[in-house]
């Protein structure tokens, strides 16, 4: 049988990747990254005791950049290196027990082991395997998803859950003032207390030709939020009028991404941005991306305290299901 996970492809690959890894040349890094210039995303401090400017800067950088990174988050450096730490080791077990977690053949949900997201144009595939499982809230918990080894994993996540509200609140609180709604309008018009928390592990092993190939294809997020915790491997890019650059990582920061739900809700004036992410030549790239999405059935669509004659909708109002699924099938919104 051919193996299907990247992980074991790229255990047997040592000069060349197969050929449904190759991407277009329109897409391949080494023909379409900008050398030698790191975007410098906008870093805000979340522990300033100034709101007013805080706000205003996760305003500017949601309008202009769709992306950000936060110090000073109130997550400990612990907590998030224990849940780096026991992510790394579900992946380097070996395959049939990580194939334990495996996404049932047909499931309609997301969650489990795999490694095929979405359909691919052209049949082309990205170099990475994933572990999907929600993490928050506890009725929407399965978790027949979560790795038994290594033991301290469940722990590991709850604890990290458990500093990530401070952050998700304040988060949301920023973007919803900046729009002139009340502090608490955007987090509730998206899910309030029945947000769910997706947590996924992108793990994209060594490739020997990251000038061709990449780890996830250029698209914006669904969710409403996307806070990202990175390895130490640089893998991240953004796109730039047109171009794309390598993202520089800060240590200890999170990665905010504006997802598709919140510039839904804000009618356009925050933009879900544009990313992709690459793959290196000797070292093994993990990223911890957190989806914060609506529940399935809740409608979305623009804040009506920002539609007047003046500011038409410029989004049709559907269920979030539906938004995920005509995008995971490229069928136009």
């Amino acid at each position: 049988m051919e193996p299907e996970r990247v992980q074991e492809i790229a255990n047997l690959s040592k000069e060349t990747i197969p050929e449904e890894f190759i991407r277009t040349t329109n897409e391949q890094p080494g023909l379409t990254t900008v050398q030698g210039t790191v975007l410098e995303v906008p870093i805000i401090d979340l522990s300033d005791p100034d709101e007013e400017k805080v706000i205003q800067d996760v305003v500017n950088a949601s309008r202009n950049w769709g992306m950000f990174q936060v110090v000073n988050h109130g997550i400990p450096e612990d907590t998030i290196r224990r849940l780096q730490e026991v992510g790394k080791v579900f992946f380097e077990l070996p395959q049939e027990e990580k194939e334990v977690y495996a996404k049932p053949a047909g499931s309609q949900s997301i969650e489990g082991y795999g490694t095929k997201l979405q359909k691919e144009i052209q049949g082309k595939k990205a170099w990475v395997d994933h572990l999907f499982h929600k993490i928050w809230p506890p009725s929407e918990i399965n978790y027949q998803f979560w790795p038994k080894t290594p033991p301290s994993y469940r722990e590991a996540n709850e604890e990290y859950t458990k500093h990530m509200h401070g952050v998700v609140d304040k988060l949301f609180r920023c973007l919803s003032l900046g729009l002139g709604l009340e502090g608490h309008e955007m987090k509730e018009t998206l899910g309030g207390e029945n947000l769910v928390y997706l947590l996924k592990i992108n793990y994209y092993p060594p490739c020997p030709r990251p000038d061709l190939a990449l780890g996830v294809p250029a698209h914006t997020d669904m969710s409403s939020l996307t806070i990202l915790v990175p390895n130490d491997v640089q893998g991240l890019q953004a796109c730039r009028d047109d171009r794309w650059y390598d993202v520089k990582y800060i240590p200890n920061a999170l990665i905010i991404h504006i997802g598709d739900q919140v510039e839904i809700v804000s009618n356009g004036k925050y933009k879900s941005v544009l990313h992709r992410s690459i793959v290196n030549k000797e070292q093994t790239r993990i990223s911890w991306p957190l989806f914060l999405e609506p529940p399935s059935d809740l409608e979305v669509g623009p804040h009506p305290k920002l539609i007047n004659d003046a500011n038409p909708p410029k989004f049709k109002a559907k269920k979030y299901s539906q938004y995920c699924y005509c995008k995971l099938n490229k069928i136009p919104q």
